[in-house]
């Protein structure tokens, strides 16, 4: 009976949850994409970079299916050194990032664009540095509700 009890009590305070809207629904898209910003801005700052030029501001909705969005970010920036090599560059960029935010790498093939998921953030970011000295970093959220 007691059993019986709990299951029903846990049913309500659930259902109560999802009615009020107090579930963790995590964030939108946009709050997202603000959190997807900043940690490729303090990841240029942290690294202390030359010539941080932003080549996607994001601050849209991209569709993505079933009502959802994601949102975007990138930025380039050059070495103090421009004769490492890519794969060098965004080493930097993967040690850097641990005072930034927590990630994890997701796939490194090597020269290949190194992946980087946040779960906790919703965000991925892709480091792909190329062979002239310049840092390049690009982010998006996952598929997320717009509100």
């Amino acid at each position: 009976m007691a059993r019986l009890v709990r299951l029903g009590v846990t049913a309500c305070v659930g259902a109560l949850l999802a009615v009020s809207g107090c579930g963790d629904r995590g964030p939108t898209a946009a709050q997202a994409g603000e959190t997807l910003k900043r940690h490729i801005t303090e990841l240029m700052k942290e690294g202390h970079v030359l010539d941080v030029k932003i080549t996607d501001p994001g601050g849209r909705d991209v569709p993505c299916g079933e009502g959802k969005a994601k949102r975007t970010f990138a930025a380039t920036a050059r070495d103090a050194a421009p004769e490492r090599d890519p794969d060098g560059l965004n080493t930097v960029l993967v040690g850097v990032l641990v005072r930034v935010a927590s990630y994890r790498i997701v796939e490194d093939r090597g020269a290949a664009p190194i992946r980087l998921a946040s779960k906790e953030d919703r965000t991925v970011l892709f480091l792909e540095s190329s062979v002239d000295g310049q840092y390049k970093v690009r982010g998006e959220t996952e598929c997320l509700r717009t509100s």
